[in-house]
């Protein structure tokens, strides 16, 4: 089982997969969340479900805040936190309308929520609770942390930067590069910028400095796009996850398939096979040696499939030649 490239989970959700996350500093422990309701922890090297726990609507996101500690939010406007060695689960807080994103800055020890509601809510998971709420504007669709820094994409494709330490104002408000709606944004692991995928088959990647010299290093591409009778088929690109070390990344859209991309040097590294239906979600691990990807169909065709497809996450051991730079002279 272990020796394959890849596999299939044991024990998969009963609904749509929303979100897949890799623990800190391991490749075993796998958390999901899903449109049946339940976060799963997933013991993934014995292929096996450690522990589950619920929510009363389906589950947007979660993630970890250290080994043994979750937090989650969804359709029921509920954070809720759970400890895995004690197996009990707390009410952290709500927002007014659907939590879409939960994340943990590590290097400020704050859990952060953004909602349907406008807002991102600051947690401290030490005392727990809400140590503030900042307006966004329009509904938050996708968040990913950048150091101390949080960057948030919004409905009306607009692009917030905030300083987790002091939220008293915004960094920077941005216009995204792509005319269609913000599917996920993911920050570099060297913190220099971060990506951004929309439903129209397109990534861009975009730094954070405002230096006019940087700026001009921003760029955007077309991806998970299929060519059939002659006419393109453009599919959302609804995943993004960056390999920790080498500041590569993989993109999952809807057409089933996941490519791995290096993105200072704008060439795609490699192309998995076609999946059986969308990739909702993708996780690298700490160390970048396994992917997750989690398969599920999102309702995006006019005459659905009968039955839906399955709901599967598949675990794939990734090589250095998958995600490692080809470093050349020559650019393209």
């Amino acid at each position: 089982m272990k020796s394959q490239t890849e596999y299939k989970l044991a024990s998969p959700p009963d609904g749509a997969i929303s979100a897949v996350k890799f623990g800190p500093n391991t490749s075993q422990f796998l958390l999901v969340s899903s449109w049946d309701n339940y976060v799963r922890l997933y013991d993934v090297t014995a292929n096996n479900l450690r522990h589950k726990y619920s929510h009363d609507s389906p589950v947007l996101d979660c993630c970890f805040t250290d080994a043994v500690h979750s937090y989650s939010g969804g359709l029921d406007n509920t954070l809720k936190a759970f400890d895995f060695n004690t197996t009990t689960e707390s009410v952290i807080g709500t927002h007014n309308n659907a939590i879409k994103c939960v994340e943990y800055c590590s290097d400020v020890n704050i859990v952060l929520s953004g909602s349907w509601d406008h807002h991102v809510k600051l947690w401290d998971p030490r005392t727990p609770m809400c140590s503030g709420s900042y307006n966004q504007c329009e509904k938050v669709f996708t968040m990913s942390v950048c150091g101390e820094k949080l960057v948030v994409g919004t409905a009306g494709r607009k692009i917030l930067v905030w300083d987790i330490r002091n939220m008293s104002y915004t960094l920077q408000k941005r216009e995204s590069n792509l005319k269609y709606q913000t599917r996920s944004i993911r920050c570099f692991p060297n913190k220099q910028g971060f990506v951004l995928s929309s439903i129209e088959g397109r990534v861009a990647v975009e730094y954070l400095d405002t230096n006019p010299e940087i700026q001009k290093k921003k760029y955007a591409f077309k991806c998970h796009r299929i060519k059939e009778d002659g006419t393109e088929k453009i599919y959302p690109v609804n995943a993004i996850s960056f390999h920790p070390t080498y500041n590569t990344f993989a993109t999952g859209g809807s057409d089933g398939y996941v490519n791995i991309w290096d993105g200072f040097n704008k060439k795609r590294l490699c192309q998995f096979h076609q999946y059986h239906t969308s990739i909702t979600s993708l996780s690298f691990s700490h160390n970048g040696e396994v992917l997750a990807i989690a398969c599920s169909y999102f309702l995006e065709e006019d005459n659905p499939p009968k039955p839906y497809p399955e709901d599967i996450i598949h675990i794939r051991s990734v090589s250095d030649q998958e995600t490692r730079p080809k470093y050349s002279t020559t650019s393209n």
